[in-house]
């Protein structure tokens, strides 16, 4: 099945990096609040998910989260989190590092779309 999140190389290895920092991670798609629509990347127990949030996959053994109404949004574009550099919002974190995350997207092509409408995915 395809992937609704990835990450690029950069990202991957700054995920590593911030978890021997502080350990297991999570993220979560922002809807606008904070730093525009960022990922935000949190310790894995200090951001508490509700039944509005849908998990879309994990990067770098880390899950990733997004608020339904943002999904319905997007539903139809894969995730590719991304590294660039500058200091994202200070709730996140890697904005001590110099970087921040970046979400960019790619629309699923109609064979990834049919394969996850039949595996009831969207």
């Amino acid at each position: 099945m395809v992937d609704r999140v990835t990450a690029t190389d950069k990202a991957l290895d700054l995920i590593e990096t911030l978890k021997e920092k502080h350990g297991p991670l999570m993220f979560h798609q922002s809807g606008g609040c904070c730093d525009g629509s960022a990922p935000m990347c949190y310790p894995k127990d200090e951001f508490k998910t509700g039944g509005n949030d849908v998990l879309l996959g994990e990067i770098g053994g880390s899950q990733v989260f997004i608020d339904r109404d943002q999904f319905n949004y997007w539903k139809h574009t894969q995730l590719i989190i991304d590294v660039v550099p500058g200091r994202g919002s200070g709730f996140s974190l890697e904005a001590p590092e110099g970087v921040r995350f970046l979400t960019r997207g790619r629309v699923f092509t109609d064979q990834e779309s049919d394969e996850l409408e039949a595996a009831g995915a969207i």
